[in-house]
């Protein structure tokens, strides 16, 4: 795969799971719908918290450790475990699941995409982007239900 596709597949996916969830959200705020504020706190929430952790952590990239230049366009420092992008596809994925379980899927798909994108890309190792997809999921359910 081209490093063009990959940065673009990888900019899609992004955009358009970070497009989708402010459009959910307002559409229930607009039904009154209860559901709301858990759509919100949930991803909210787990999002400071995976990124006080993985600030803390401060896990080398696999560009900084085999001194490779990633296909992904990206010169970060550390920071790499969990992958925060996986991880908010996944937490917002498991989190609409609960309103609509066919976007649900969906974007858990394209979560899965993105996480290949994001090994193959040079920015995370594979265990950066099975741990933001698990936490994402986590989060997302014990969120939506607390």
């Amino acid at each position: 795969m081209s490093p063009k596709i990959i940065n673009l597949l990888n900019r899609l996916i992004t955009y358009s799971v970070y497009a989708i969830y402010p459009i959910i959200f307002i559409a229930l705020i607009w039904n009154q719908d209860e559901r709301a504020w858990r759509v919100f706190l949930a991803p909210a929430i787990s999002f400071i918290l995976v990124s006080i952790f993985r600030n803390k952590l401060n896990a080398p990239r696999p560009y900084e450790v085999n001194d490779t230049t990633p296909l992904i366009k990206k010169d970060t420092k550390g920071k790499s475990f969990p992958s925060r992008h996986v991880f908010s596809v996944f937490v917002i994925a498991s989190t609409l699941y609960f309103i609509s379980q066919p976007l649900g899927i969906i974007l858990m798909l394209a979560g899965v995409i993105l996480a290949f994108l994001r090994v193959i890309g040079g920015v995370h190792f594979p265990r950066d982007v099975i741990a933001g997809a698990v936490i994402g999921i986590l989060s997302g359910v014990l969120g939506f239900y607390l």
